[in-house]
């Protein structure tokens, strides 16, 4: 999706004469007016599925009530995909991280529509969530479709795939989870390549192949489809934890 979180402040050694300096971030936050529906969502939805970073650490299980497969995704836009991936898996447990106001709303009106109970919502930097609230070795999967390629070279250091998120999505998922990326930027897709076969244990699950087909999972937005019919491509990677 368009909003992916904030990244890790620059390894450079600090100078503490020096005013503090800004965290890169790897998403632009956009305004946006809140439809009827939206505030609805805001309003009604938030209460009952809305997170906070001050819960710290979450006990998964005494949150959605039951042990469960989980899956977290970044940067869910305007939710439409992880509306049907919770509405597919009812078993499964969904916890979502988005910055984008109105699409945190639209996701909220969505399951109160749809009456799902199996999805949480975060509508605050990842980064910090994955620091501060989910557990080491909680989540089978973690999702990251369609975030910014951030496709000039002088932004390149925004993009959210690098060695260091790496490492940290590497704890919290259990071994044999799976990191699963999707964009429609090739260089990008190249670049998510080389740092996650760079990253230590994980194991890419294409193999030599590089990127795997389309996972029947992963549901087919309206964008993705635009783009088909434009004629540009989708590269999926699944690089599985194995220690």
């Amino acid at each position: 999706m368009s909003d992916t979180p904030e990244l890790p402040e620059s390894a450079d050694t600090p100078n503490p004469e020096s005013p503090p300096r800004r965290a890169i971030r790897s998403f632009v936050m956009r305004a946006g007016r809140m439809t009827e529906g939206q505030q609805k969502g805001i309003d009604q939805g938030w209460p009952r599925f809305g997170l906070s970073l001050d819960q710290g650490m979450l006990d998964l299980d005494a949150l959605f009530g039951r042990s469960a497969p989980r899956t977290l995704e970044i940067g869910f836009g305007m939710g439409h995909s992880l509306l049907e991936m919770a509405a597919a898996a009812p078993e499964q447990d969904f916890i979502g991280i988005e910055v984008h106001r109105p699409g945190v709303g639209a996701l909220l009106n969505g399951l109160l529509t749809s009456g799902l109970s199996n999805v949480r919502v975060f509508d605050c930097d990842a980064i910090e969530v994955l620091n501060r609230c989910i557990p080491d070795g909680s989540l089978d999967r973690l999702l990251l479709f369609f975030p910014d390629p951030w496709h000039k070279k002088k932004h390149n250091k925004r993009r959210i795939v690098q060695p260091a998120f790496a490492e940290q999505v590497r704890r919290k998922l259990k071994v044999g989870g799976v990191f699963h990326m999707a964009t429609d930027w090739e260089h990008y897709a190249e670049h998510m390549l080389e740092v996650m076969s760079a990253a230590p244990g994980y194991r890419n699950q294409a193999g030599d192949a590089g990127y795997v087909p389309r996972p029947q999972e992963r549901p087919v937005t309206k964008f993705e489809r635009r783009g088909e019919r434009l004629g540009h491509g989708v590269w999926d990677l699944k690089f599985e934890q194995v220690e």
